[in-house]
């Protein structure tokens, strides 16, 4: 006979989990405090989609109600729903894949805002609009050179021959494709262009800048910022310092100690072989945990009495677990179940994302669900 379905509690799977992720929620307020007071006359808004960069909508949302922010930005309508229950109809959500026709009606429904990014979108959004006799509330996005979401010049002229009314845009849009390095001059361009977009519509707000954005000066922050990793702690000018607050630290515990003698090798592949005999600890994270299997031999760590001491990671990382050099603490006392810091103030996300031939975005967004999550 059939045995019933058992409903688990998902807390159990992390509840003696092998590592620890901490978020600090009121790392992110200040964040986002330090991004408002920088755009002085442009609101600033928040970006939460991916789940918050992989941190948690809800929590997150939750923490930014304490901010001034009132306009939100996801990808995808799912998003926009469930934000949608977190937040009160007082705040704007911004949806910004735009909007397939049939769930034109769920995006209504929800006071979910689409942000319509080609021709077809306008049109159907505008006859939504006709057939109602209502302005139902849209953004506008243009292509300034992401060659990516965003009405060109000869589809800004079609609308412009055609009747858009009763449509009016609450927001215009775009997005700079270079805002991180200052000095590239593609960041010029793209306002120049965005500002010759924006004059047919002089008194619709406007957004360009995100969180790198921000710190190209007042002339990219136009009506409204919209940063997302800075909010996370993540660095909005590579090559100088982090303004930002730290928010996330990962710590992972060690399953197990051992010695290996000279000329024994470590992990899938054999690719590192000791050049003496080395002491060793297994550390429970690997590439299902998002620890990236690229950064084999290539990372350091830290353990978490002993931040001044790197650790070189060894081997192939595993799926569940990585392996770690601990000779440099042969004076020190290591044990079972001490706890590595993966990232954290000792091994900034920069570090990590350098090391991964990637960026911080996708580090943070790659953190799997097998963590034990602590919100401070």
């Amino acid at each position: 006979m059939m045995q019933p379905y058992i409903s688990i509690n998902p807390d159990l799977f992390t509840k003696n989990a092998g590592a620890t992720l901490s978020i600090d929620l009121s790392a992110i307020i200040k964040n986002y405090d330090l991004l408002n007071n920088k755009t002085k006359m442009a609101r600033c808004g928040a970006v939460v989609k991916a789940n918050a960069y992989g941190l948690g909508m809800l929590p997150v949302a939750r923490a930014l109600q304490k901010t001034e922010c009132k306009n939100f930005f996801v990808a995808y309508l799912d998003e926009g729903i469930a934000l949608r229950s977190i937040l009160g109809n007082e705040y704007a959500i911004y949806v910004l894949n735009g909007f397939y026709p049939y769930d034109a009606k769920t995006f209504i429904n929800y006071n979910l805002i689409p942000i319509l990014n080609d021709l077809k979108q306008v049109k159907l959004w505008v006859q939504i609009c006709k057939d109602a006799n209502f302005n139902y509330p849209a953004a506008l996005q243009f292509d300034t050179g992401m060659s990516r979401f965003g009405l060109d010049i000869n589809n800004l002229r079609i609308i412009q021959d055609e009747s858009i009314s009763p449509f009016i845009p609450t927001l215009t849009i775009s997005h700079l494709a270079c805002a991180d390095d200052p000095n590239h001059s593609l960041n010029l361009i793209q306002l120049q262009r965005f500002k010759a977009f924006i004059h047919h519509f002089p008194s619709v707000p406007a957004s360009l800048s995100a969180s790198s954005g921000i710190f190209l000066g007042e002339n990219w922050h136009f009506d409204l910022t919209r940063p997302g990793a800075a909010l996370y702690g993540i660095n909005p000018v590579p090559g100088h310092k982090n303004p930002m607050y730290p928010v996330v630290t990962l710590r992972s515990k060690i399953l197990q100690l051992r010695e290996i003698p000279k000329g024994a090798t470590v992990g899938y592949g054999a690719t590192f072989t000791a050049d003496k005999a080395l002491k060793l600890a297994i550390v429970s994270t690997g590439y299902a945990d998002g620890f990236f299997r690229s950064l084999s031999n290539k990372i350091c760590v830290k353990h978490i009495d002993h931040p001044d001491i790197p650790l070189p990671v060894i081997g192939r990382i595993s799926m569940d677990c990585l392996c770690i050099n601990i000779s440099p603490l042969a004076n020190k006392k290591v044990m079972i179940d001490d706890e590595i810091e993966i990232i954290g103030l000792n091994c900034p996300i920069e570090t990590i994302a350098n090391a991964a031939d990637t960026i911080g975005y996708e580090i943070l967004t790659a953190l799997g669900n097998r963590y034990r999550r602590i919100y401070n």
